[in-house]
């Protein structure tokens, strides 16, 4: 009988510890975004994150211009 009196401050401690850590959890935003991972998983890592044609203008494949003859 005399084991209660330890293992019942533990239980009460160990449940407290459980809910700041909950608590803690909860404010940091661990649960916030439920359905982002389930979608992530669905995506190709290999695809660019960038579309070929929102390359900026110095990236095209366009010729470089030929000089001006300076021939007088």
């Amino acid at each position: 009988m005399s084991i209660l009196y330890l293992l019942i401050p533990l239980a009460v401690g160990l449940m407290a510890v459980a809910i700041v850590f909950f608590l803690w959890t909860v404010r940091s935003g661990q649960y916030d975004d439920l359905e982002g991972p389930a979608h992530r998983i669905l995506m190709d890592d290999d695809d660019p994150m960038i579309p070929r044609n929102a390359r900026p203008k110095a990236d095209t494949d366009d010729p470089p211009e030929k000089p001006a003859d300076k021939s007088d």
